[in-house]
């Protein structure tokens, strides 16, 4: 079909604002996403938060965040309200939907006639999530990810598209100062603790730049906290866009300890997009981000670490951020999604 402008809804979760002003991947993501499409020349509309900051059509029915909103009982309602709002009274505006809450929208879309996009953001490996996506098995499912897909097979997934920033968003530098980086939320799977310890051990500087979440503060207070008691390690707390670039050009690495089946991780790209290598355990979709020995060190044992660290000098800055300018930048997302908006449309 000709590539003419596509009327499209972009259905955000409202956790945070839209981009969010600290910690929020999703809500970045579809901030990217929702301006690349505008700048393209479609007709976006936007459904979040009343804050968000959008070049779009904006929809909303709560101001704020509901992450930082201590009244709200049950953000579910707000997201089902939504929801009503754009399947059951203005669907016939829109020539596409794009979903990035999960399985609150698969009735809606199981049901309705216009195409429904959605890209699954979170892990996948629990088995309610595979019982329910099972169900809805013919919707129009996105993985960010190869790896994300493995729990959940014998569905409609249509194509992996990876996240994107734009390229000068962070900046790139060429050397690095005498610290390591743990950048994003102190949580079990995240392994934080490993990250301490293996500074320690290896004698250098590390820096600790994390949200902690009220379900992660007993966590926090009982495993990290005493560990945080040391001339090598400095615990920073939440940082915002700024302080991030900052902290992440200056990093001699990532430090992404994590221990789990990772969807995407952002953080990855962000440090690559600076220049800065990573060094990571092979979990979900890091060997897909991250080429061993030539960006980073994925890493299978304690001394693996501590090799990486001391060796980190061996990855090329210069190649690190090759990688992102070629693979992770929001051009290549925009068009991911912009080429399955019209092959979906091409079927109708």
């Amino acid at each position: 079909m000709t590539k003419k402008k596509i009327r499209i809804a972009q259905f955000a979760p409202i956790a945070e604002r839209v981009p969010p002003k600290m910690y929020g991947g999703t809500e970045r993501v579809v901030h990217y996403l929702t301006e690349g499409l505008v700048k393209k020349g479609h007709d976006v509309t936007l459904f979040a938060t009343g804050n968000s900051q959008t070049n779009a059509r904006l929809m909303w029915l709560t101001e704020r965040g509901t992450r930082l909103d201590k009244n709200l009982r049950d953000p579910s309602t707000i997201t089902m309200l939504s929801l009503g709002t754009l399947f059951e009274k203005m669907i016939d505006e829109f020539d596409i939907i794009h979903c990035h809450v999960d399985y609150l929208a698969y009735p809606y879309a199981s049901l309705c006639n216009k195409p429904v996009v959605f890209t699954t953001h979170g892990r996948l490996d629990l088995l309610e999530y595979s019982k329910i996506m099972q169900f809805y098995k013919d919707l129009n499912y996105v993985s960010i990810s190869n790896a994300q897909r493995k729990p959940v097979k014998n569905i409609n997934w249509c194509k992996t598209v990876y996240h994107g920033y734009p390229k000068n968003l962070y900046t790139y530098s060429e050397s690095s100062k005498d610290y390591f980086l743990y950048l994003g939320r102190i949580a079990a799977e995240k392994c934080p603790d490993d990250a301490i310890n293996f500074a320690k051990k290896a004698g250098v500087r590390l820096k600790i730049a994390a949200k902690i979440d009220p379900t992660d503060k007993l966590y926090f207070k009982e495993k990290i906290e005493p560990l945080l008691d040391h001339p090598l390690i400095e615990f920073l707390g939440e940082v915002n866009d700024t302080q991030k670039n900052e902290l992440l050009g200056g990093a001699k690495a990532l430090l992404n300890t994590i221990n789990w089946p990772e969807p995407f991780g952002l953080v990855m790209i962000e440090a690559l997009a600076c220049g800065t290598p990573v060094i990571s355990r092979p979990c979900g979709s890091v060997p897909e981000i991250i080429t061993n020995n030539e960006t980073g060190f994925l890493c299978l044992s304690d001394n693996d670490f501590i090799n990486a660290i001391n060796n980190i000098e061996q990855i090329s800055r210069k190649r690190c951020r090759e990688e992102f300018e070629k693979r992770f930048t929001v051009d290549s997302m925009v068009e991911g999604y912009e080429d399955l908006y019209y092959k979906l449309l091409e079927k109708q």
